[in-house]
C-alpha cells in the first residue's frame, strides 16, 4: 500500500520546493510545509531523495571581501609570482615585519616537578601550562636570514602612527650592523600588514624620504604574512 503522501511526491512539488529554497536559503522544512500548503514529512522526502539538498552552517572567515579587493589580491599576487620568476633572489631582499602576542607560562619542566614518594603514594597532579594572563606585544622584523630587530611593547603603550614611525626609525640600525650588504645597496622591501599605524601618511612620507620601497600588500591578506608561519609557531 503505497504512503498516503506518496501521490504529492511529483515534479510539480519539487519544482516549487526548488523555488522557494533558491528565493530563501534560510528556510525551514516547516516554513516550506506551510508556504506550498505540502505536509512536512512529504516537503523532507522531496528534499531528501529528489532535490538532494541539505542544509549547512556558514563557513565563518576573518573578513569578506569586496569584488574590488579580490581583485586587488589577485592583481598583487600575481606581481609577487612575476617577480619571483624573474628575478629568484629578491626574496633575500625582503624584510618582513609583524606583530604578536607573547604570553607568560609556567616553565617548570616534567622533571623539575618531580617529588619524592613512599612506596605505594600515588603520584600528584600537576596542571599542563597554560596562557597565563599576563601578555605583551611583541613586534619583529626578519628575513631570510634570521631575526633583524624586535622590541616589546609597554603594556600601557598605544600603537599609533608616531609609535609606529619610532619602531621605523629604531629599524634602520640593526640593518645598517646585521645587514650591511642590504643598507649600503639599498635593495631591500620592506613588508606588512595594511594596519593603520602602518599605512599612515607621515608612515609613507618617512619611507620615502628614506628610499625604503614597500612591497604591497592586499586588504586582510593573513596568509601572506611570513610571520605567521616561518617565526611566531618557533616562538
Amino acid at each position: 500500500m503505497a504512503h498516503p503522501d506518496q501521490e504529492h511526491i511529483n515534479p510539480e512539488n519539487a519544482l516549487k520546493i526548488k523555488s522557494s529554497t533558491k528565493e530563501n536559503l534560510k528556510i525551514t522544512i516547516r516554513e516550506l510545509s506551510e508556504d506550498l500548503d505540502i505536509s512536512f514529512r512529504t516537503c523532507q522526502t522531496i528534499i531528501r531523495n529528489e532535490l538532494h539538498l541539505k542544509r549547512s552552517p556558514a563557513k565563518f572567515v576573518p573578513h569578506l571581501l569586496t569584488n574590488e579587493q579580490n581583485e586587488h589580491h589577485k592583481e598583487t599576487c600575481k606581481n609577487i609570482v612575476e617577480m619571483f620568476n624573474s628575478d629568484p633572489k629578491w626574496l633575500k631582499n625582503v624584510i618582513t615585519g609583524d606583530e604578536t602576542w607573547v604570553y607568560g607560562y609556567d616553565l617548570e619542566t616534567k622533571r623539575q616537578s618531580s617529588q619524592w614518594l613512599e612506596p605505594g603514594e600515588p603520584r600528584f597532579k600537576k596542571a599542563r601550562m597554560i596562557k597565563s594572563k599576563l601578555k605583551c606585544l611583541l613586534i619583529t622584523f626578519f628575513d631570510v636570514k634570521g631575526l633583524v630587530h624586535y622590541e616589546f611593547v609597554t603594556e600601557s603603550q598605544t600603537i599609533n602612527q608616531h609609535y609606529y614611525l619610532d619602531v621605523l626609525r629604531n629599524l634602520r640600525e640593526p640593518v645598517c650592523q646585521k645587514r650591511p650588504k642590504k643598507w649600503h645597496q639599498k635593495n631591500w622591501l620592506l613588508q606588512y600588514n595594511n594596519a593603520w599605524p602602518h599605512t599612515a601618511i607621515t608612515v609613507q612620507l618617512y619611507l620615502a624620504k628614506h628610499g625604503i620601497a614597500l612591497l604591497p600588500q592586499p586588504p586582510y591578506s593573513s596568509e601572506l604574512a611570513p610571520n605567521e608561519f616561518f617565526l611566531y609557531p618557533k616562538i
